[in-house]
């Protein structure tokens, strides 16, 4: 009996371990949010205040590792010129980890996210001040 207790007691404490707290989940996971963040990612869709707007990010990349390190790619089009803009920085979980912000060496990169998803393999974030939320998918 005591063994059984033992056991349930150690299963409750992993399972309400692996739970969080984003809006839209997931309710558990094995990994822990450093792990689901670190990944290239890119942009599956881009919506502005309910507007699908993905069109403007088709060419964005990513790529966050589980020491902080981040790099962002976009490559443009205007008027059949090509532009590529890359910059690297770090990332930062903020808020007890509902938030994570983003400090590039071009600070036009910059910016704090609330995280409304977070699986190993979807991404969502919404900018904390603002109206744009991007989900995210492995490359």
């Amino acid at each position: 009996m005591k063994k059984s207790i033992i056991v349930l007691l150690a299963v409750s404490a992993f399972y309400f371990q692996g739970c969080d707290d984003f809006p839209d989940g997931p309710a558990v996971s094995l990994l822990s949010p450093t792990e689901r963040v670190a990944n290239d990612w890119a942009i599956a869709e881009a919506l502005n205040e309910g507007t699908d707007v993905s069109d403007n990010y088709d060419n964005y990349e990513l790529n966050l590792t589980e020491g902080g390190l981040a790099s962002l790619t976009a490559k443009y089009n205007i008027l059949g010129t090509s532009y590529d803009f890359t910059t690297e920085g770090t990332w930062v979980f903020m808020s007890n980890e509902e938030k994570i912000s983003f400090d590039f060496d071009n600070d036009l990169a910059d910016g704090v996210y609330e995280i409304l998803r977070l699986k190993n393999d979807e991404m969502w974030l919404k900018e904390d001040a603002g109206t744009l939320e991007l989900h995210f998918i492995p490359r």
